[in-house]
């Protein structure tokens, strides 16, 4: 089984990413609502994918990154999901070690084929 960790503070977007991922077979959706629960729940367990947005309260994605690639020293794909398609905010994310950087909105197969890709 497969585990991915969604880290979005909007509770219709992780519904959304959910909803669409269920297609996915042998894959475990584990859900936090910002980068300090993110960083909480990788503290605790493994996973194979995390998706994360980048405007969250108390941590934000780009934070999130720093400390999984850095701090934890974690090596699993990470894609950020977000409304900021700023090409500051793309280089940075990229350049933290996120493995692709997607702006919303997306459509639940294009999302579905991306996860797909990276496990």
């Amino acid at each position: 089984m497969k585990k991915i960790l969604v880290v979005e503070d909007s509770s219709t977007m992780r519904l959304f990413i959910k909803m669409f991922l269920r297609s996915l077979h042998d894959v475990s959706i584990t859900e936090a609502t910002d980068g300090l629960d993110g960083l909480e729940k990788l503290g605790k367990e493994s996973f194979d994918l995390v998706i994360t947005d980048v405007n969250m309260p108390r941590l934000d994605g780009l934070q999130l990154i720093e400390k999984i690639r850095g701090k934890m020293g974690l090596k699993m794909p990470i894609i950020i999901l977000t409304t900021r398609g700023e090409k500051e905010n793309v280089d940075r994310g990229i350049l933290l070690g996120a493995n692709n950087y997607v702006t919303k909105p997306i459509v639940g197969p294009t999302l579905t084929n991306l996860v797909m890709d990276y496990i």
